[in-house]
């Protein structure tokens, strides 16, 4: 599952909401794939290493530079590709889904990206920016679906799932 979203600080809610994310999203059996920097990359990798079920590897992170060490502290594994913004096409090329999480232009782009390359997207709303924007709408009529909207975590996680169509785990 790829996550998506603004590099800068968060608001205390949008950081519980990217922590609960990222526990869900381990304990549903996701592994995360985030541009592994700050904002909420780095709150959602954190929520994932809190996870019952979480397992080293379990968080990759794919930076724009080429020093791994400039990944944020809960990125498992760190590819650096030296690609500046160009690396948010790897982020959504190698997730199954994607979720957005807030966001300004580079989460637009990735969700675009997403969506030309067709992959199921899931905006979670209460963070604002480019997810909730976007959510429930087509972005244009290259797709039959639209992106859809979640209010929590869980709901992002189940949607994700159902896109994907991936019986619940037990």
């Amino acid at each position: 599952m790829g996550v998506v979203g603004s590099g800068s600080s968060l608001s205390p809610a949008t950081t519980e909401l990217c922590l609960a994310l990222g526990r869900a999203a381990v304990d549903a059996g996701f592994r995360l794939m985030t541009g592994g920097m700050g904002g909420v990359m780095a709150a959602v990798s954190r929520g994932a290493h809190e996870a019952a079920g979480y397992r080293d590897g379990d968080v990759v992170g794919i930076l724009k530079g080429y020093d791994p060490d400039e990944a944020n502290p809960h990125v498992d594994v760190a590819v650096a590709t030296g690609m500046g913004i160009a690396r948010n096409v790897i982020v959504v090329a190698s997730s199954d889904v994607i979720v957005g999480v807030g966001g300004g232009a580079g989460t637009l782009s990735e969700l675009a990206f997403a969506w030309q390359l067709g992959k199921p997207i899931v905006g979670l709303e209460p963070a604002g920016g480019w997810a909730e924007r976007v959510a429930g709408t087509a972005i244009d009529d290259r797709r039959y679906d639209t992106i859809l909207g979640a209010e929590s975590a869980q709901e992002a996680i189940e949607a994700a799932r159902r896109l994907l169509r991936l019986p619940r785990r037990p």
